[in-house]
């Protein structure tokens, strides 16, 4: 069995990782930078090399990047069990963002929405039940 993790690669790293703690109720559990790697370039030392988030009860890797391209071919989908969180998600990692398609029920029973947050990362957020309670 394997376990998915999303690796988000960031212009701003510890930036965008703290709008995710606050936005999903997390934290940041450890972060590496380029400093803490043998031989590394000292203009480079405060550049995240490795970022470990907890947030949403799930594990988010993240790290700094001067080449950053995001398409519309992923998006990050967030299944939670009652709407109120789902809605809480949805409107916190909207903030700044973009909504694609606003969250509300859905023809299938569940509450969904679609959005791009202020870093670019494309988010689905839905409910896994019909009803979202």
């Amino acid at each position: 069995m394997a376990k998915l993790t999303p690796y988000i690669y960031s212009s701003n790293a510890r930036e965008q990782a703290d709008f995710y703690a606050k936005a999903l109720g997390g934290e940041i559990a450890s972060v590496q930078t380029f400093g803490d790697m043998p031989g590394g370039a000292p203009e480079d030392r405060e550049r995240v090399m490795h970022l470990i988030l907890r947030a949403a009860g799930l594990t988010f890797y993240m790290a700094d990047s001067d080449t950053i391209q995001r398409g519309n071919g992923l998006d990050l989908t967030l299944e939670y069990e009652r709407a109120e969180e789902a809605e809480q998600a949805f409107n916190n990692l909207a903030a700044r963002g973009s909504v694609l398609m606003p969250f509300a029920k859905m023809f299938w029973g569940s509450m969904f929405g679609r959005l791009v947050d202020p870093y670019g990362i494309r988010w689905q957020i839905s409910t896994t039940t019909p009803e979202g309670t």
